[in-house]
């Protein structure tokens, strides 16, 4: 007997829709699949690193998903001398009134960009993804909790080693999603080397969808979606293959379950379903689940998100 599916009226859905819509169709044309899991991490209320070499438009995604949404914006460049309370804030002493006064930083906004998150030192990349997992950030023994939603936006470049400080997987599975923004295609790409930046023109656009609307879309992915046994058994038979994986040191983890079926969970979402279906699985899989894997010594040429691919190949799709 097939399990009973909730009705879902899908809140908001035609206004992100078309939120992504004129963002790929008319300021970053050709990263529509980067902008899609730059809404779902946000609808999931996760987090996306960005790794791929300077001057692919990993900046101007950031501000451009914050100006059409209505979100405020924050951003570090992250450097080797860079302190946790440059990005948490800190209490300074008044004068005036006698007492300390709390001066947040850049990470009290909706949407947080750090650049080169690889060029901090550990301690400051802990100080950063610990706030990332608990929503808030403690000063001085006072909590302080971020603003909903709450997203950060990380790049590193792959291609540059020297003066960095890589995230070990620990730190990485914080991150819900992994992705590359890569080359436009040659239409696309001639025409934005013939009209040049686009960020002043970025930084006047109108927010398309009120914050309180994305907040209820949030709610919505969280607690209406629907995630059949079926499914949610699929996403087990695929991280228990990672975890069995003669290639792999270490599999996928209990939150990396989670944070992949939260994921197909927005994937639906955006498709216009009210339940999760195996294709949602598989959209949000490699991006989600390949950066939590450790490959054995041996086999560290091979890329792990060909490996995720490979076992997720031979697992049986379940009937809808």
């Amino acid at each position: 007997m097939a399990e009973p599916k909730p009705k879902h009226k899908l809140a908001h859905r035609e206004e992100i829709m078309r939120t992504i819509d004129t963002l790929a169709g008319r300021y970053l044309q050709g990263k529509i699949q980067a902008i899609r899991l730059a809404m779902i991490g946000l609808l999931s209320g996760g987090h996306i690193l960005l790794e791929d070499i300077p001057g692919l438009g990993k900046t101007t995604l950031a501000l451009a998903l914050s100006q059409v949404l209505g979100l405020s914006f924050g951003r570090i460049q992250c450097t080797s001398d860079l302190l946790p309370s440059d990005i948490t804030g800190l209490s300074i002493y008044d004068r005036e009134q006698g007492n300390f006064k709390f001066v947040p930083g850049p990470i009290f906004n909706h949407l947080l960009l750090v650049d080169e998150i690889n060029r901090a030192m550990p301690r400051t990349q802990s100080a950063l993804l610990e706030a990332m997992e608990e929503v808030r950030v403690t000063i001085e023994g006072i909590t302080h909790p971020l603003p909903e939603p709450f997203m950060v936006i990380a790049t590193q470049n792959p291609a540059e080693q020297v003066g960095t400080y890589p995230l070990p997987e620990s730190q990485l599975d914080r991150f819900s999603l992994r992705t590359g923004i890569g080359y436009p295609p040659e239409a696309v790409e001639k025409a934005i080397i013939r009209g040049g930046s686009i960020r002043d023109e970025l930084r006047g656009l109108q927010p398309l969808i009120s914050l309180q609307q994305i907040v209820e879309a949030k709610q919505a992915v969280a607690s209406e979606i629907y995630l059949s046994e079926k499914v949610a058994d699929y996403i087990f038979a695929l991280v228990s293959a990672t975890r069995e994986s003669p290639l792999l040191l270490t599999g996928i983890s209990t939150r990396g379950g989670i944070t992949i079926a939260a994921a197909a969970k927005a994937a639906a979402y955006l498709d216009g379903r009210d339940h999760v279906i195996p294709e949602d699985v598989k959209a949000v899989v490699v991006a989600s689940g390949a950066h939590r894997l450790i490959l054995r010594p041996e086999h560290e040429t091979l890329s792990k998100r060909e490996v995720l691919k490979s076992l997720l190949q031979k697992l049986p799709v379940p009937l809808r």
